[in-house]
């Protein structure tokens, strides 16, 4: 019976110089230029009329509120301030919580400044009788959405739980990557956010994720585990 292959880091981490890094940046480069000369947004307001149209089943409606709840800011830095507290997972926690932090830093900026505003829609479906937490935000005139902010968090999280997981999971980690398309298809769902900003946010988790645990060397948390 064959070993099941563990995932190194080589094969899950890409470095900044190589060709995947540079072919994600130029693409996330070219969604940023299309969110602020607003090339797609007829088509984005297409989409979003139509999951409004087909809004409206109750279960649904409630499973996608609960889904966009779980993608709040606060869930992951406690997870990630819990790893940074035990001593085997301290480097794990830091590269989680730094990373968090400058992804939802980052993208609080961007969202201001590439003037790419959240749907006008309201949601007309099924409502959760709860207040929404707040996001990360910085002074600011629109309510911009470019990047999708709860899909830069779930990406970052996913890629770097993921990777931790590979050893002791080695194929079942990838079943975490579940939760940022869960995130993503409840915000669509919601009229929250557009196709356009949800895969830039998706990119630009990935970039923030791999740079800072290349820069941190999350490789090392396996050795750390023995100990």
């Amino acid at each position: 019976m064959s070993e099941v292959r563990i995932p190194s880091v080589k094969d899950w981490l890409f470095d900044i110089r190589s060709r995947t890094f540079l072919l994600l940046t130029l693409f996330f480069l070219v969604l940023a230029y299309i969110a602020v000369a607003k090339i797609v947004v007829t088509s984005d307001d297409g989409f979003e009329n139509y999951l409004k149209s087909i809004s409206g089943n109750g279960p649904v409606d409630l499973s996608m509120q609960i889904f966009s709840e779980l993608g709040w800011v606060l869930y992951p830095i406690l997870i990630s301030i819990i790893l940074f507290i035990k001593r085997k997972t301290r480097r794990l926690g830091l590269i989680l919580l730094l990373s968090l932090l400058v992804g939802s830093m980052a993208s609080a900026y961007m969202r201001c400044y590439t003037g790419y505003e959240k749907p006008d829609l309201q949601f007309s479906g099924v409502h959760l009788s709860i207040t929404p937490g707040a996001d990360i935000g910085v002074p600011c005139k629109i309510d911009g959405t470019f990047p999708a902010a709860s899909t830069v968090r779930a990406t970052i999280f996913a890629f770097i739980t993921g990777y931790a997981l590979s050893r002791r999971f080695p194929r079942g980690h990838y079943l975490i990557w579940l939760y940022p398309i869960m995130i993503s298809m409840s915000r669509l769902y919601l009229l929250q956010e557009y196709p356009t900003t949800i895969l830039a946010g998706a990119i630009f988790g990935l970039l923030v994720a791999d740079t800072v645990s290349k820069k941190l060397k999350i490789e090392i948390i396996f050795d750390q585990s023995k100990t």
